[in-house]
Order: structure tokens, then sequence, then C-alpha cells
């Protein structure tokens, strides 16, 4: 995988209103295989701020979302 699709993939996890789903439908690429490439590619302290922000977040997660509508 090449950087500029690595940096594209970052920017849609990072954004805090793209669902791992979305993410899944535009790239292939499950929410396991998501957080593989955030921790690879991020400062470590920064790939955990991210995945302390994201942990359980409805908006993140679009069966959570659903659910709660």
């Amino acid at each position: 995988m090449d950087e500029a699709k690595i940096s594209e993939i970052i920017e849609m996890a990072w954004c805090d209103e793209t669902s791992f789903d979305a993410i899944q439908a535009q790239t292939g690429l499950m929410e396991k295989e998501v957080i593989d490439i955030m921790r690879r590619h991020m400062k470590p302290s920064s790939f955990r701020m991210w995945r302390k922000r994201v942990s359980g977040r409805k908006a993140k997660h679009e069966k959570l979302n659903r659910e709660t509508c």
C-alpha cells in the first residue's frame, strides 16, 4: 500500500464522523486492519489518544449508531 493510500485511511479514521463501516466500504479494510495501520503509522502517543477517543464511540460504529436512532 502506498503512502498516499495510508494517509487517506488515517485521515478517514481520525475523523469522528467517518464510521469504520464507511471506511470498509471505500477501502475494503475491516476495522482491525484500520487499527493495525493506525498503530504502525502513528506515533504511539497519538495512536493511544485516538484509540481512547474512538473506542465504543457510536459515530465510529454504524451498528451502535443505528440502535440509538
